[in-house]
């Protein structure tokens, strides 16, 4: 690792000193075309060799990793690989992927990332795998076929409790808790005063004294501030009522057509009597985990909540099977946008409301009566009204670069009728395909637009989603 630091920090390119024209500095000749030529055929032979000893560099860190794992932070490596990468990418490269993983916080499964090859970057201020030695298209097509384990650990994974636990929650989120069975769980959103979406999260009820609530990790402080908001004020009015946060376990999704069949191996619990959205505590490889049949991918699926101590056990027991890969957080955003899947900070955020992103069959129906949830008021009157604006898919049906956040959606005539919210290549469909919102009277499924991306236009369809058919394992 030292040599091939000091032989990229060597080919390093310092930066030139420019001095100012004076009298006494005489300008210089334009270069030719010809010397032109020269000096980027220069330009790219430097880049590559860099390119090159970058790739030496990170396979000497992954031979260190798996000779010697690491059970807990390593500055010396993580300087390594930090200030190697900063002399290799652009700044605008390093921000966006390649943080100071060192100052990073750590899932469990840090160590099985690396030593499995992961490139690990910055995501909601963990270290976490973007992909593995395989591609992007190739992990998405595996999950769609075979089984993927994703590590999700950084999610805020937590537990409302107490004899008031219902009623208190239910201020919070639109679902209907009360009418949820034990051991049974829905999607839902936590709104606030405007009908805005603080957060959508996945709500089971364990008992009526106990529900469990995994909120993400991007929106993990201000959910726990809203909560412990609302949380004194119900202990003041005499509410029995607890919030905890379940920061000794780890969160384990484990997706794909065959995940039951692998799945069955490690327990003696009949998972065909489990059905998406269903709950329950099992013992897998040995241990006590909370199993939930539920994904992000489209795919049927578990999540599976496993204590600390028993994390990398139970992950590399899954792996061992041959059907399993793991897979990181560019196949899975690959995924849950062909499944027509939120991600919040791109398609939700405290602005838009359940009725403008196609949520309203979130809201159950029991709370459509009363709409006693804060920002309830608002949401009933858009319901009743309609909304200025509403979420769909697009197809794209001519060719050109995938659409990306922020991208312009326009009308056939070129006026602007909305904006892209999440966007890319479909590995299944080979195709591109986007989400975003647009005005309501182009909403329709079949309303041919067109998308601006980096000053080119491509033209696309309204789609209904999922993109790709969805595979949930549910009673027949």
């Amino acid at each position: 690792v030292r040599e091939v630091c000091g032989r990229l920090l060597d080919a390093t390119p310092s930066t030139p000193s420019h001095r100012p024209h004076t009298s006494r500095t005489p300008r210089r000749r334009r270069p030719s075309v010809a010397a032109f030529r020269r000096i980027k055929v220069r330009h790219v032979h430097r880049q590559n060799k860099m390119m090159t000893m970058r790739k030496q560099l990170h396979r000497a860190l992954a031979r260190c990793a798996v000779a010697s794992p690491l059970s807990a932070p390593s500055p010396a490596l993580d300087a390594a690989r930090t200030v190697s990468i900063a002399h290799v990418l652009p700044s605008t490269q390093r921000r966006r992927a390649y943080a100071d993983i060192s100052q990073l916080k750590r899932t469990p499964l840090y160590d099985v990332h690396v030593a499995a090859g992961g490139k690990m970057v910055d995501f909601a201020g963990y270290a976490l795998p973007i992909q593995y030695k395989d591609s992007i298209m190739d992990a998405t097509k595996h999950c769609r076929t075979e089984a993927s384990l994703f590590d999700v650990s950084h999610m805020l994974g937590s537990s409302i409790r107490g004899k008031d636990a219902v009623k208190f929650l239910e201020q919070l989120v639109v679902a209907d808790v009360k009418g949820l069975k034990a051991g049974t769980g829905t999607l839902s959103v936590v709104t606030n005063e405007r009908g805005g979406i603080i957060d959508d999260t996945v709500i089971t009820k364990v008992t009526d004294e106990d529900i469990y609530v995994v909120l993400n990790a991007g929106c993990a402080e201000k959910d726990q501030a809203h909560i412990n908001k609302h949380l004194a004020i119900a202990k003041s009015k005499g509410m029995d009522v607890d919030f905890v946060v379940h920061s000794d376990r780890s969160l384990l999704a484990f997706q794909g057509p065959k995940t039951m069949d692998v799945l069955q191996r490690l327990t003696d619990f009949d998972l065909s009597k489990l059905y998406f959205g269903m709950f329950t505590e099992m013992k897998v490889n040995g241990g006590s985990v909370w199993v939930t049949r539920t994904g992000y991918t489209g795919e049927d699926g578990f999540e599976i909540s496993v204590p600390n101590a028993d994390a990398v056990k139970l992950a590399n027991a899954l792996t061992a099977q041959p059907e399993v890969r793991l897979a990181a957080l560019g196949p899975r955003d690959s995924l849950r946008l062909e499944a027509g899947l939120c991600l919040y900070g791109n398609d939700l955020n405290e602005d838009i409301t359940p009725p403008e992103a196609g949520l309203t069959w979130t809201i159950g129906k029991a709370r459509r009566e009363k709409f006693d949830f804060i920002g309830g008021e608002i949401i009933r009157k858009q319901i009743e009204e309609g909304v200025p604006q509403r979420r769909v898919g697009l197809t794209f049906t001519g060719k050109g670069a995938p659409a990306r956040q922020h991208s312009k959606i326009l009308d056939t005539n070129g006026k602007e009728i909305g904006e892209v919210t999440s966007g890319g290549f479909s590995p299944v469909l080979q195709a591109n395909i986007a989400m975003g919102y647009v005005n309501k009277a182009f909403a329709k499924a079949g309303t041919e637009l067109v998308v601006e991306t980096r000053g080119k236009t491509t033209p696309a369809v309204v789609t209904k989603m999922p993109f790709v058919k969805t595979t949930y394992y549910k009673p027949e």
